[in-house]
Order: C-alpha cells, then sequence, then structure tokens
C-alpha cells in the first residue's frame, strides 16, 4: 500500500488523444494525454511513405547518387527552363 498523500492521482483507464479521436487508454497520472503521433499513424507502422521536400533535397540526392532516371531529370530540366524565359 503507498503512503498517503506522497503519490500522485492514477488514472487505470487514461484517454490518450489523436487528432480528436480517442486512439486507446492506458494507465497515468493524468486523466487524458494529448498526441500527435501514435502507432496507428506513424509511417513506419503503417507502412506509407510521405516525403517532405522543401527544398529539392531528394532530387539532388538521386542526382548525386545516379538514382534519378536520366528521363525524369531532363523533363525537369526543360521545364525549369521554360518557366524562366516566361
Amino acid at each position: 500500500m503507498p503512503k498517503s498523500d506522497i503519490h500522485p492521482t492514477w488514472y487505470p483507464e487514461a484517454k490518450v488523444i489523436c487528432n480528436g479521436e480517442v486512439v486507446m487508454t492506458t494507465g497515468s497520472t493524468q486523466p487524458e494525454i494529448q498526441v500527435d503521433v501514435w502507432s496507428g499513424n506513424h509511417p513506419f507502422f503503417t507502412g506509407t511513405q510521405k516525403i517532405l521536400d522543401t527544398e529539392g533535397r531528394v532530387d539532388r540526392f538521386m542526382k548525386k547518387y545516379g538514382m534519378a532516371s536520366s528521363d525524369s531529370t531532363d523533363e525537369k530540366d526543360k521545364s525549369k527552363k521554360e518557366q524562366k524565359e516566361i
């Protein structure tokens, strides 16, 4: 039996909430836990992949190591040149 008045309140059915939905329950010292990522929407567990390429880093990597097909890079270069001319 724990000593009285020194331990936090234990909630055996604490709700874990992600994007406004209850995704699971667990034991915690807080009645509700707000999370941004959990195993149900994390790319590692779901098998989906999102690449956020804001500065062209993926394209530079692909060009540097020869992973990009030459057709796709030629088309991108042509479209960039056309946009600059307009």
